[in-house]
């Protein structure tokens, strides 16, 4: 019989506040581990009704899973919470559902053969090739031709066969070898805390429609990250601790997004949970606030994946002081409850900046807050929101408005109040339209 997650209670008033803390990310992390078992299994079922040419592979791979959950559950559950499996067997659950096609439930085989890989169990399987080599998800890629392979262990080390060639996995996968590419690992420690996060570089589904990066990072590039990583991760055990032990329990992979100079960007995915994916951090600051932000953007997702917050929204379309494009409701009650976290990091950062970095601290801390409050009203007013969704919203609201009493300097407000302009003003140039003031609704576009 399947059960039902509920949140309780104390997490939702937690969440709804803009934290949560280690526990209520980790109740969201186990449903979207469950989510996860569910659309696997969903694969397999739906593929086999649709009469699909791959059902009969997707069901083999299946067995193998079972198998090597028998002899390593952790093993499994490794895989099966990765971002990168969750996207896939998201689309391809879709795409069976809906009869769309262009996603393969033969991929299985290659998430059950990382599983019994990991798990030291004897197995074999055929796996497909894809773009030139065969990705074990959550472990790496190894290189070959195309068509099939066959991934096996026998007594040994696991390898891929294919072509005549055999590609041997290093006993710990998450190194290199002669025709490997793993999936490295960027690990962090203060004041007794800890944090590892897998950089996925190579997975197809690492991140779903994001400007990823074109070639896997160097080892050069793999340092910079790990040297950031731990300047940042310092940062926010000493002060940002919440965040902190929300990453902890929530983040399990970083992907690398395109650098452009001057732009920093960051993004998730709600088919991806865990993942965050970014471009190069510049500095530990830099890279604190996109974990904040993005920390965010997947507890919500996580959220709405249990609770029903939102009802369907007719198509309306809203101002968005963060974004450049009218927004529908959805993605600005991302974007306000993601600013709820920007301006709290902000809060407690410009207590450590010095001169005109202070400054410019004070001015994101209150231009992101008054942006957040705005959002948030609008949201409240639309209509659109459920009983646990106007509880939420209501939480959001009243985190802000304690927040309106903090102290912020004269200088650092007109410089937040100047920024938010140019950019309405930028926005309208862009747009054609009118974005409403705090407490109107919507602009139709």
């Amino acid at each position: 019989m399947l059960k039902h997650h509920v949140v309780p209670e104390e997490h939702f008033a937690a969440l709804g506040s803009g934290g949560g803390g280690a526990e209520a990310a980790g109740f969201l992390a186990r449903a979207q581990w469950s989510k996860h078992v569910l659309l696997v299994y969903g694969v397999v079922t739906a593929s086999r009704e649709c009469g699909h040419e791959e059902a009969g592979v997707a069901a083999r791979a299946y067995r193998l899973l079972e198998e090597a959950q028998r002899h390593d559950r952790a093993a499994v559950d490794a895989v099966l919470r990765h971002p990168a499996v969750g996207a896939w067997a998201w689309r391809t659950y879709h795409a069976l559902a809906t009869g769309k096609g262009g996603h393969s439930p033969a991929r299985l085989a290659a998430v059950a053969a990382a599983a019994a890989v990991r798990s030291g169990m004897d197995f074999t399987a055929e796996v497909r090739a894809e773009d030139g080599g065969v990705m074990l998800p959550s472990l790496g890629r190894a290189a070959c031709a195309g068509g099939i392979a066959l991934v096996r262990r026998a007594g040994g080390p696991a390898e891929v066969l294919s072509g005549g060639q055999a590609i041997r996995l290093p006993d710990d996968p998450r190194h290199d070898a002669p025709g490997w590419e793993a999936l490295r690992h960027l690990s962090a420690e203060s004041r007794g805390r800890a944090v590892t996060l897998c950089v996925d570089d190579l997975d197809p589904y690492r991140m779903p429609g994001a400007r990823l990066a074109a070639e896997r990072l160097s080892a050069e590039e793999i340092e910079t990250w790990r040297a950031a990583l731990v300047s940042a991760w310092e940062l926010m055990v000493a002060h940002h601790w919440t965040i902190a032990a929300e990453v902890s329990v929530a983040t399990r992979v970083l992907t690398p997004l395109t650098d452009i100079p001057g732009d920093q960007i960051s993004g998730s995915s709600r088919e991806a949970f865990g993942c965050i994916a970014l471009s190069t951090p510049p500095d530990a600051v830099a890279f604190a606030l996109t974990f904040a932000h993005e920390v965010q953007h997947g507890k919500l997702s996580a959220l709405l994946d249990v609770v029903p917050l939102l009802l369907p929204s007719p198509g309306e379309r809203y101002y968005a002081p963060w974004r450049n494009d009218p927004r529908p409701l959805g993605g600005l009650f991302q974007g306000a409850y993601a600013y709820v976290g920007v301006s709290g990091f902000w809060r407690r950062q410009r207590l450590l900046e010095r001169g005109e970095a202070a400054v410019a601290a004070e001015a994101e801390f209150f231009r992101w807050r008054e942006a957040a409050e705005g959002a948030t009203r609008v949201i409240a007013g639309s209509g659109r929101l459920t009983p646990h969704g106007e509880r939420f919203v209501g939480r959001m609201a009243a985190t802000l408005a304690a927040w309106r009493e903090e102290e912020v300097s004269p200088a650092a407000i007109a410089r937040a109040r100047r920024d938010a302009a140019d950019h309405r003003d930028q926005w309208e140039s862009r747009n054609g339209l009118t974005p409403p003031a705090p407490g109107d609704v919507t602009v139709h576009g």
